[in-house]
């Protein structure tokens, strides 16, 4: 009989059911709170908007290896995929996601949230990798744990690609969607962007 998933693992397959809620409290809290708001700075606002585009560049890279698999709410799996971002750290999208939320943090002069933001979001996600990985291992076998031996889950260990991790056992082979589907499998989150944009610059005017 499996050994039964720990409170984190559990906690990470409900979680990833409702990724999409996961960052609205630290939306709530970046659009409404004012307490120590640091002085308006362009170079402050430049550094928030450099970071938000970071984590949506590292986003738009990453889809367009995975596709609209990336999408899913369920437990539906694809192909192994160990091109692009995905050669270098396992989890580029979740750590985009992070960056996006700590850029938009300190555009909207928050700096005190920033470390939060980067803590709640980071706890919650590796509680959801916890997750995604039990349900890897099941169903890929050796394939997933040969790659994840090489490829680190959070810090990439080195600038170049792993060369294992690009012809992993059991890997899709290496294939990149067109900037359209890309861009289309990303159009809600890069509405989520410009819209919270919008509300930043609305914040800042009253």
């Amino acid at each position: 009989m499996p050994p039964q998933p720990d409170f984190t693992t559990r906690l990470g397959g409900w979680l990833f059911r409702r990724r999409t809620l996961v960052p609205l409290p630290v939306a709530l809290a970046i659009l409404t709170l004012r307490i120590g708001l640091a002085p308006p700075s362009a170079a402050l606002i430049a550094a928030g908007v450099a970071l938000t585009l970071a984590g949506e560049a590292l986003r738009l890279w990453g889809v367009q290896h995975i596709g609209a698999i990336s999408r899913t709410r369920s437990d539906r799996l694809g192909p192994l995929i160990a091109s692009g971002p995905f050669a270098y750290v396992r989890n580029p999208l979740y750590i985009g996601n992070i960056a996006l939320w700590v850029g938009f943090a300190v555009t909207a002069r928050l700096l005190w949230l920033a470390p939060g933001i980067l803590v709640v979001l980071a706890a919650e996600y590796h509680a959801i990798v916890r997750w995604e990985e039990q349900m890897l291992e099941s169903r890929l076998g050796d394939g997933y744990h040969a790659y994840a031996s090489r490829v680190p889950r959070w810090v990439p260990s080195r600038f170049a690609p792993s060369r294992f991790a690009v012809s992993a056992p059991g890997a899709a082979s290496a294939r990149r969607f067109s900037w359209r589907q890309t861009l289309f499998s990303e159009r809600g989150t890069l509405i989520a962007i410009a819209a919270g944009y919008l509300l930043l610059w609305t914040k800042a005017r009253f």
